[in-house]
């Protein structure tokens, strides 16, 4: 596997890894592939380990080639310098995507909680937009400015027939970002008649991540949520017939 960390952005902070698996003679199909370019969560002060390298490995083992941003935080994360971010890092792999072995036309955009934020402004806001976009427990409304960094917009009033597809999950019982950021993003989706998939589990909370012993720990306060491991696996296959 190819693994390299490059700089896309003058703040030397702002870093895009990339994680390519091998080609192989003994699988033709799968030279060159679709790719997440995953934004972790962590309220735009920190980049959430626990929504980086783990969701990325999970998606190379479902066909996908992995990108993770590690995007403007704290006093730089005044809107627009994440997006911006987001932008570069999405031309840079469109850009590179022969070296990358990656479709440029299929490029899911993969987002937790403040990162779901960027992921949905970088789908709403920007004039190049990911194929599409996955949204996991994300910050929507400007609501959720309190427990950011900096202030940011409700996102939901950005979206347009142009927005692409969308998966969401997340926890009813989000004591941190509730369950209306969601809600609210899904009902403007489906005013706009943009496709959308959403999957709310009863249980989780906020930040559960893939629900697995490897990302929860109980000593930090996080719950193993088996139940909610399902999400993986269904935007896994929801992107690969988006993508076909």
């Amino acid at each position: 596997m190819f693994t390299k960390v490059y700089n896309i952005s003058d703040d030397k902070e702002v870093t895009l890894t990339a994680y390519i698996p091998d080609i192989s003679e003994e699988m033709k199909n799968m030279n060159v592939k679709p790719a997440v370019l995953i934004l972790p969560g962590g309220a735009y002060k920190f980049c959430s380990d626990r929504e980086a390298e783990p969701i990325a490995l999970a998606y190379l083992a479902k066909g996908f080639n992995a990108f993770i941003l590690r995007y403007s935080l704290n006093e730089k994360a005044a809107f627009p310098t994440p997006l911006n971010d987001a932008k570069e890092a999405l031309d840079f792999i469109r850009n590179n995507a022969k070296s990358f072995f990656t479709n440029p036309k299929k490029i899911a955009v993969v987002g937790f909680s403040a990162g779901g934020h960027l992921a949905a402004a970088l789908s709403a806001m920007s004039e190049k937009k990911p194929n599409a976009c996955i949204l996991g427990y994300p910050c929507i409304l400007d609501s959720t400015s309190p427990i950011l960094a900096k202030p940011v917009e409700s996102v939901d009033k950005y979206v347009t027939s142009q927005t692409p597809p969308t998966f969401i999950f997340a926890a009813s019982n989000d004591g941190c970002v509730p369950i209306i950021n969601s809600l609210k993003y899904a009902e403007a989706l489906d005013e706009n008649n943009v496709s959308f998939e959403m999957h709310i589990f009863s249980e989780g909370d906020h930040g559960f991540s893939l629900g697995t012993d490897v990302v929860c720990s109980s000593e930090a306060g996080q719950k193993v949520c088996k139940p909610n491991t399902y999400w993986l696996d269904r935007s896994a296959e929801w992107l690969k017939k988006l993508f076909s």
